[in-house]
């Protein structure tokens, strides 16, 4: 089986994902998953497109991360291999989406406004 690539985003972060056949190795930006991220929680969001299909055990995964915070991260890498899965083998595709892993979260934060301190707070209104 040659690589797989698929790219995951969330927020401001955006994850190149290349899957392989392999012994469930996880590799973040050249260092250890367990070390990028060093959280159980994000550990188990990035695993959780494998753990579904019980195959955690049977690729070996890259992930190029850029931006964002860690937990944008973390979701942008679960849509990734989410959608790496799914080009391997299309059959997967309804139990990924039916947990949410296909679902690209479109919520961005908005942009600040001018005149204002933020994107829609205003400045204390004062009648006299």
């Amino acid at each position: 089986m040659e690589v797989v690539n698929a790219l995951g985003r969330r927020k401001a972060a955006i994850a190149r994902v290349y899957v392989k056949e392999g012994s469930g190795k996880i590799l973040i930006n050249k260092r250890e998953f367990e070390t990028y991220f060093p959280s159980p929680i994000l550990q188990y969001v990035v695993r959780q497109p494998l753990n579904k299909l019980g195959v955690s055990e049977q690729y070996d995964i890259t992930i190029n991360l850029k931006g964002g915070g860690y937990k944008g991260q973390s979701e942008a890498a679960r849509l990734g291999i989410a959608r790496a899965l799914v080009k391997i083998n299309p059959e997967d595709k309804s139990a990924l989406r039916s947990e949410g892993f296909m679902t690209r979260d479109p919520r961005e934060v908005e942009r600040k406004k001018p005149g204002r301190p933020k994107a829609r707070k205003r400045f204390q209104f004062s009648k006299r």
